[in-house]
Formats: structure tokens, C-alpha cells, sequence
């Protein structure tokens, strides 16, 4: 058995932790799983061999035949987009981005001014992603912002994504930076096409934020890193909803992962209405869709849970007073590393869990309202109906060190109070325990058969009744 075994290490750079995860793709299994403070402030590698110090004393000695990585190390990729309509172009811009894994820090529409110009000085981002007007649309709105951003100046790559009757005027307007022109993110007035914006994404990081992450050292004992670990995370998830040619998936889905500093929410679903008499409202909604609540987060972005839910609720949750309630929040929020300690720490950091789930699964689902026209009562849906999806896919530390793990996931789901959210009404709860989902992403890339295996594997079932 051990002759036939063909082992493959798989590495996340995470912004905290290295993660470090071992499979044997013959059989297929995992291995095993570790991990270690990431070291990007002084060199990535020591992070690196510590994880893999860890790993080896859980596997022993292994010869890795191939070796794959994805990053999202000193923040991930901090991305800048600006588009012609809010709701729609600047909207495209950050649906690409989101789905390329990127770190959407703001979204500009219309014309840049020159407080914009400033605040795109300040932040510096990885990429901007330059867009507006369908194709023969508007020109004046793209080429205006070229040339702000040429008088900005910085070293960070442009990506024009937007009217290709302006994008090579675009390009000469930016000359001396570094520029990619791909195809309009709206070709046609409320038609997305986000795939080849999202490969060019994909290569600006693989490219360029590589090197200026720190990661180039790293690349040297490894095949390459691939992706960023959102990216790898979106993969893993169309790869178990879908399956591949030989093996079914397990059908549409949505997956949480609460963080520290925010929370991602996955959809795999077409999500449209129920109802053939509904009306879709705004741009239609990507089959794999991913958000980020850069607002919700279990300790960094505490405050966001506080302020969306009200801390009288999360007390009610957690079945504590408002004032040990606010004591807890307050030390969570100055200690950052804290981790629960006690029976009241417990109870305060799964009412808080349950809250970010809440919120930001709310956020992602789309809306059902009833609208009274010319014609009487219409329904209108705008952004993407999960009520009829029964998987739910979660992971991040305070969804998987708890034993009410289902518990806290229910509050992703439909809730009376607000009837006319398109939240899943009743799901499986599969978590996952460890950690491997982006590395599954990851390996799925070169053996998806084994990577669909290990998931399906892995990802327990949680039950829960209320």
C-alpha cells in the first residue's frame, strides 16, 4: 500500500496562519493537517517550515511528489474598481473582483474627483480595476478616469475591463504602467461577463503579487502559488456542488466562513424566483457567487456584529446580561488572540457567531417583495433566491471549535422575522473540521476526482433540531 502512495502537499498562506495539508492522491485520503503563525514580516518560510515541522510529526517522513499553494498572506489582494453606474458597471466591477478572490476595499461610480484621487493615493491598492459603459456606450466616464489615475501615478497594475471602444485610448492615457485590457464586465446593458476579468485578475496576482508579498522565496520549494485562497475556496465549492465527469457532486449549496476580520459567504445556486410571475430586479446573479463582510468579523471587526445585530439580542443569545455582554465584546476587541476560557466567554462567543452568520448570509441572499402597480400586486426578486438550497458548508474557528456547531449555522437560515428574505429554509450542516476546503480548491486543479473524494469525506454532518 505504502509503494502505490503518491503524496501531495498543499499550503495556504494564510494573513495569520500557514496551513499545511497532506493527501494521498492514490487512495485518495487525507493524511493529515497543520499549522503555523505565517511569517510574512520577516521571511515566509519560516512560517512555512514550522507548519511542515508540525505536519510531519502527525504523518512522518513523506517524499511530496507535488507540492501547490494559495495565498491571501498581508491581507490578501486589495483591489480598487470604479465603473459609470453604481448599481450596475461599478457593481460588475466588484462582482468580478469578489469572484477572483480579491479584498474589494471601495467601489467609485461616475467621475472620479479629486477626493477620490486622494483616497486612491492613500490606499495604494494591488490592482485597480478600470470599467464603465457597455461596448459603443459611453466613453467619456472610462477615458476621464484613465487619465486621473495617470495623474495619480503609483506602481500598481490597471486592469480595463470596461467600453472597448475607449480601452486602447485608455492604454495610451496610462502609458508607462503596467495595463491589461480584457473584455467589457458588461458587454451589453445588464449582461454580466465576469469570467475573463477574473482570469486577468488571476494572473496580475500570480504575476506580480507574488513578488510583493514575500512569497518569491516560497516558490522556489514549491510548483507555484496558484491562487489566491478565496479563488481556492470558490473552486472547492463548485467542484462539491457540481461533481466531476466520473463522480456527482452533492447539488447547490451555501458556505460560511467567519473570521476574525470578516466573513465570507459562497453560493453555488442559479438562485432564480420560484415563481415564473416574479420579476428580477438589477444584474443578474452569478452562479458562484462570493461575498465578503469586511464589517463582521469575530474579533477585529467585532464591533460590526454589535452594531448589525444589537447587543441586546447577542445577549439574549448567549443568555447573559447586556453589561457582561459589552464587558466580553470589549475584551474580545482589545485581545485579538483571545480565545473562550470559560462557560460565559463560550455561551458570548457563539451568540456572537450566530449574529455574524445572520447578518451576513442575509446580506447575501437576495430579496422577495410584494410591489403594487398599475396591474396590482406584483412580486419583485432582487439579488439571488437560496431558499430551495439544503446544503450548508461551514468553516473558521468559531463555527468549528464548538460543539453547537449546527446550532450556530441555523441562524443562516429562513427566519420569520424577516419573511421576505431568500435565505435557505432547511439544510444539511456539513462543517469543516479540518480546515481543508481550500486545499481541496487547490487540489482540485490538477486531480479533482481525489479532491471530491477527500471533501465528501471530511465534511461531517452536524445535526441539529431546535
Amino acid at each position: 500500500m505504502a509503494e502505490s502512495m503518491k503524496p501531495v502537499l498543499l499550503i495556504d498562506f494564510g494573513s495569520t496562519y500557514t496551513k499545511v495539508t497532506a493527501v494521498d492522491v492514490d487512495a485518495p485520503q487525507l493524511l493529515g493537517t497543520a499549522n503555523s503563525y505565517t511569517t510574512v514580516q520577516t521571511d515566509i518560510n519560516n512560517g512555512l517550515a514550522d507548519a511542515l515541522f508540525q505536519l510531519e510529526k502527525k504523518t512522518g517522513k513523506l517524499d511530496f511528489c507535488e507540492r501547490y499553494a494559495c495565498s491571501s498572506a498581508a491581507g490578501g489582494l486589495r483591489m480598487l474598481a470604479s465603473g459609470l453606474v453604481p448599481e450596475l458597471t461599478a457593481e460588475a466591477a466588484k462582482t468580478a473582483s469578489l469572484g477572483a478572490g480579491a479584498k474589494v476595499l471601495k467601489t467609485y461610480a461616475f467621475k472620479l474627483t479629486e477626493d477620490d484621487a486622494e483616497e486612491i493615493k492613500r490606499l495604494d491598492p494591488d490592482i485597480f480595476l478600470l470599467v464603465g459603459g457597455t461596448d459603443g456606450g459611453n466613453t467619456e466616464c472610462i477615458t476621464y478616469n484613465a487619465r486621473v489615475l495617470a495623474g495619480i501615478g503609483g506602481s500598481y497594475p490597471v486592469i480595463i475591463a470596461g467600453n472597448r471602444n475607449a480601452a486602447r485610448e485608455c492604454e495610451r492615457i496610462l502609458a508607462g504602467r503596467e495595463v491589461h485590457i480584457t473584455e467589457n464586465v458588461m458587454p451589453k446593458f445588464g449582461t454580466l461577463n465576469i469570467e475573463p476579468t477574473q482570469r486577468e485578475i488571476r494572473e496580475v496576482f500570480l504575476n506580480r503579487i507574488v513578488q510583493a508579498k514575500g512569497l518569491s522565496k516560497a516558490s522556489e520549494l514549491i510548483q507555484g502559488i496558484m491562487m489566491p485562497t478565496p479563488s481556492a475556496v470558490m473552486a472547492a465549492m463548485k467542484l462539491l456542488a457540481e461533481g466531476t465527469k466520473t463522480q456527482p457532486g452533492i447539488g447547490d449549496l451555501v458556505a460560511v466562513d467567519v473570521g476574525g476580520a470578516t466573513t465570507d459567504i459562497y453560493s453555488v445556486a442559479e438562485g432564480l424566483p420560484d415563481d415564473p410571475r416574479t420579476s428580477l430586479k438589477g444584474l443578474p446573479e452569478p452562479y458562484i457567487k462570493r461575498t465578503v463582510e469586511g464589517d463582521i468579523g469575530m474579533r477585529y471587526s467585532i464591533r460590526g456584529i454589535v452594531d448589525a445585530a444589537g447587543l441586546d439580542r447577542i445577549a439574549e443569545t448567549a443568555g447573559l446580561s447586556e453589561e457582561r455582554m459589552g464587558q466580553i465584546v470589549d475584551m474580545f476587541a482589545a485581545n485579538t488572540d483571545m480565545l473562550p476560557y470559560d462557560e460565559e466567554t463560550k455561551a458570548a462567543d457563539e451568540a456572537l457567531a450566530s449574529w455574524a452568520v445572520r447578518t451576513a448570509v442575509t446580506r447575501h441572499a437576495g430579496r422577495l417583495e410584494e410591489v403594487f402597480g398599475i396591474g396590482g400586486l406584483k412580486l419583485v426578486q432582487t439579488g439571488k433566491n437560496l431558499v430551495n438550497v439544503d446544503k450548508f458548508i461551514v468553516t473558521g474557528g468559531s463555527l468549528i471549535h464548538t460543539e453547537h456547531t449546527g446550532r450556530i449555522a441555523s441562524y443562516g437560515f429562513y427566519d420569520e422575522e424577516d419573511p421576505e428574505s431568500l435565505k435557505p429554509r432547511a439544510c444539511t450542516v456539513l462543517v469543516d473540521r479540518n480546515y481543508i476546503i481550500a486545499a481541496m480548491g487547490l487540489l482540485s486543479e490538477h486531480y479533482p476526482d481525489a479532491a471530491l473524494t477527500i471533501l465528501k469525506e471530511e465534511l461531517t454532518n452536524e445535526q441539529y433540531s431546535e
